[in-house]
Order: C-alpha cells, then sequence, then structure tokens
C-alpha cells in the first residue's frame, strides 16, 4: 500500500496522450476490483483499454464519457466480423463484454456517465460459458455472442501430444529421432513441464507459481499418485485442491530439483543475484515455510508460503543453509522463476520448431489442461462402467454415491465450480473413442489389384 491508499498490484490506465484519469482509475480501486485476484484486475485492464483505445483511435477521439451504443456496435462488427479485425472467438468476446459493461455499470452508479453504451436485455437461461458480467437487476448484455458456449475444445490425443513435445521441446526430429542439431539446453525442463500439465490439469499460470514446499520430489519408492494441496493464493478464483501426480513424473521432478534446478542456484549465488534482489520476503527455516512481511509502520507480521500470490512468490527467497535460492520450482537459465510469459514463449517456440520440421501439430499451454480432461474422463469412464457391469440397479446407485461419478472427479481435479463447466469436455469424448476406433482401419481398402488377383480370379458375389 502506498501513500495514497493504493494496492499494489491495482492496475491503471493511462489515456494515450499519457494523462492519468482519476475517475476512470477509480474503478480499480473500487471494492470489487480490490477484492479480485490480480489476474482479474489485469484482465479487466486489457479488456477495457481495448474498447477505450478504439474509442480514441476509430471513433474521433471520443471520450469513455461520451461512449454511444452505436460506438459499442461498430466495436463488436471490428472484434468479430471486420475481415481486416481480428475476429476474435465468441467466448472471447463475452469476457471483454463482460468486464467493460462492469466497469459502465459502476461509472452509471456513481454518476460518472448518463448511460450505459451496451444494450441490456432480461437475463435467461444462459449456456455454459457465458459471462453475465456481474450486473445486477436480471439484465445482462444484448450483444453477448450465441456461439461463446458452443466453441470446440482444442485437445490433443495422447500420440500427437507425445509427437509435439519430442519434437517441439526435446529436440527430436520428425522421424522420431533426436537431432543432433538441437542446441536446446533446457529440453528436459520444458518437456517435464508440459507432462506434468498434461497429467495434472494445471493451469498455466497456476504451475507456474507452485513452490519448493508444494511439488512433491521424493519418489520414495512410492508408486501410484502422489498428492499435493494447490493453494488458494495461486488457484485461478480460489479453487484451491488437491492435484495427483504420477509417480514417474515425481523422479523426473526429483531430477530436475537436484540437477538443473540446482545448477542454476548455484550459478546465481556465484553471481550474487539473489543478494542484489529488493526488498525479498526470506523464509528464514525451510522446514517452516513463513515469510515476514511488512505490515503497520515499525511492525512485521508471518505469513505462510501457502497464502503468497503469485506475484510475492517471485520475490521469495529460501536460505537453507547453503545461501539463499528462490522458493519458486521452475526457475530459467539466471536462476530466477519464470514467468507466464516466458513460458507462453517456450511454447510458441515449440510449434515454430514443428512446423519446421514438417509436424502438422500445434499446442498452447490451455489445450494440454483440455487434453488432460478428456483423457482422464474417458479413462475414468471406462473403468466406471466395467466396475458397475456386475452390479444391479441398487448397487450401482449405492456405489455412485459413495465414489462419485468420473464427472465430478475431473471437475475436482480442473477446480471447476460447477459440473456445468466441465461437461463441455463430454462432447470431446466421441472423438476420442473415433481416435481409437480409426486406428484400427487400415491405411489402405484391399482390392483385388493390391491382392495381385485379375478379374478371372475375383471370387463372385455370395461365393464361399
Amino acid at each position: 500500500m502506498d501513500r495514497a491508499n493504493i494496492a499494489e498490484g491495482t492496475p491503471f490506465l493511462l489515456s494515450p496522450r499519457f494523462e492519468y484519469d482519476v475517475e476512470l482509475n477509480g474503478f480499480f480501486k473500487g471494492l470489487r476490483m480490490s477484492a479480485a485476484p490480480r489476474t482479474t484486475r489485469a484482465g479487466y485492464a486489457c479488456d477495457l483499454a481495448r474498447f477505450l483505445t478504439f474509442l480514441w483511435v476509430a471513433r474521433g477521439g471520443r471520450s469513455w464519457r461520451d461512449a454511444t451504443e452505436d460506438d459499442h456496435v461498430a466495436y463488436l462488427v471490428w472484434r468479430r466480423r471486420d475481415p481486416a479485425g481480428p475476429r476474435v472467438a465468441g467466448s472471447t468476446w463475452n469476457r471483454e463484454v463482460a468486464a467493460v459493461n462492469q466497469f459502465y455499470r459502476w461509472a452509471l452508479s456513481r454518476g460518472l456517465v448518463n448511460a450505459n453504451p451496451i444494450p441490456q436485455r432480461l437475463a435467461g437461461v444462459v449456456p455454459s460459458g457465458w459471462h453475465r458480467g456481474g450486473g445486477s437487476g436480471g439484465r445482462v448484455p444484448a450483444t453477448y455472442s450465441h456461439d461463446g458456449a458452443t466453441e470446440r475444445v482444442q485437445w490433443l490425443p495422447p500420440v500427437s501430444y507425445r509427437q509435439w513435445r519430442d519434437v517441439g521441446l526435446r529436440g527430436f526430429g520428425a522421424d522420431g529421432l533426436p537431432d543432433r542439431r538441437f542446441r536446446g539446453r533446457w529440453a528436459a525442463r520444458n518437456a517435464l513441464f508440459a507432462d506434468l500439465m498434461v497429467r495434472t490439469g494445471l493451469r498455466l499460470s497456476e504451475q507456474a507459481s507452485l513452490s519448493v514446499f508444494e511439488v512433491p520430489t521424493d519418489a520414495g519408492g512410492v508408486r501410484g499418485y502422489q498428492r499435493f494441496w494447490l493453494p488458494a493464493a495461486i488457484a485461478k478464483g480460489g479453487s484451491a485442491r488437491w492435484v495427483y501426480v504420477p509417480s514417474s513424473l515425481v523422479a523426473e521432478l526429483a531430477v530436475y530439483a537436484s540437477v538443473d534446478r540446482a545448477e542454476v542456484v548455484a550459478t546465481a549465488r556465484r553471481a550474487s543475484r539473489y543478494g542484489r534482489m529488493r526488498q525479498p520476503l526470506v523464509v528464514a527455516d525451510a522446514a517452516r515455510p513463513v515469510v515476514s512481511v511488512a505490515g503497520q509502520p515499525g511492525s512485521r507480521h508471518q505469513v505462510a508460503v501457502a497464502k503468497l500470490d503469485p506475484v510475492e512468490r517471485r520475490s521469495a527467497l529460501v536460505d537453507n543453509g547453503d545461501g539463499p535460492e528462490p522458493a519458486a520450482f521452475w526457475l530459467g537459465e539466471d536462476g530466477m522463476p519464470l514467468s507466464v510469459p516466458s513460458w507462453k514463449g517456450i511454447f510458441a517456440a515449440a510449434n515454430v520448431r514443428c512446423r519446421g520440421r514438417g509436424v502438422d501439430v500445434a499446442c498452447h499451454p490451455h489445450m494440454l489442461r483440455h487434453t488432460f480432461a478428456v483423457v482422464t474422463l474417458e479413462q475414468l469412464q471406462r473403468g466406471h462402467l466395467a466396475a458397475l457391469a456386475g452390479f444391479t440397479a441398487e448397487q450401482r446407485g449405492h456405489y455412485v454415491r459413495v465414489f462419485g461419478d468420473p464427472l465430478d472427479w475431473v471437475r475436482r481435479r480442473l477446480g471447476h465450480r460447477s459440473l456445468t463447466s466441465t461437461m463441455v469436455y463430454l462432447h470431446a469424448l466421441a472423438e476420442l473413442e473415433m481416435h481409437t476406433r480409426m486406428a484400427l482401419v487400415p491405411d489402405e481398402w484391399e482390392d483385388p489389384a493390391s491382392c495381385g488377383l485379375d478379374d478371372t480370379e475375383v471370387p463372385a458375389a455370395g461365393a464361399p
């Protein structure tokens, strides 16, 4: 908190003339925005800035105070339909409308504008994936997209994922063999990061924020899965939950921690990088993961690492007796925590490499979360049906009441608040099943020519 009582991490907008509008930026200091996660606040700021920039550039320098319904409709046409525009997806448009609508509801309630430029309609049954914009009075934006909830789920069959990972991240050739020309030093770390995402369903921001106190690295001969608790401070929407990690990945995480990560930490210590960090949050005892945080003038209080948000975690250090090191688990070559944009860049570079090697597979981080959901749901559903096969109706009902159903288990692993959000993956199960069945279809249908037969040797229809 600074002298103007603005919390650290509060976004703000500047006009094209680099002017700070006190009334406009009051939106981000309000109760609703102050209580929202940093990523949510940043997302609202970006969506609002995009609309206000459109007003300035395409609508004759119009101020946010003077925006009209015509301006909003023009923005809709440009964002979604204009051949020269970005043509954003329905879900993206719905998110943007929700953010701008929330801002104008706030501005209208404070008398800063005379009308909301976004037309409203009475709320009805809204398909999954739509945003209501936090409005009240049963009214929602009338310009919500009707295709926001029906866009296909992008995911990769396991074979395609492994090909993308091996070629894009590990540097293999399209033939599946190591490429001697590949010079990527951090191939093992990057492939492990992707493997953890696709096997746990973690979001990119969640996984990138994990600390050494959460990631399991003690294989200890345990088979099956190990679990760790994802704290609410770094889980989207506060969806704290258990995360299950296959034992094979735990062993690889242990190798990364003891080899690659240890190497960059040692190099950073020799370069005194950690000593130059500004106001780090230090864990003095690794057995007790708490940091000392400044409170009121002259006072300090203890905060558990589990309660630190992603930004605070980037400045957290652990003093384990050998010297300081980041509390963050995933580190870059300089020994500092890797940011979300850095990971996105790694995925983008992998896609470029795949294209360069003639591999027609591309992947973005959230696609791995979708892949986890679809593949895990299919596997659990198959086992669930097998378990119920020999049961009576009463036994089946008892089994479901005790053990739940696969869809709800996947919902909890993904951190969804409602099954409605998870049900979107049901539509992809048929596609996964078809991938399995199509693998049984031969590449070429047999015909007489391919069998070396002439017309006289072809059996007549119905002949034995």
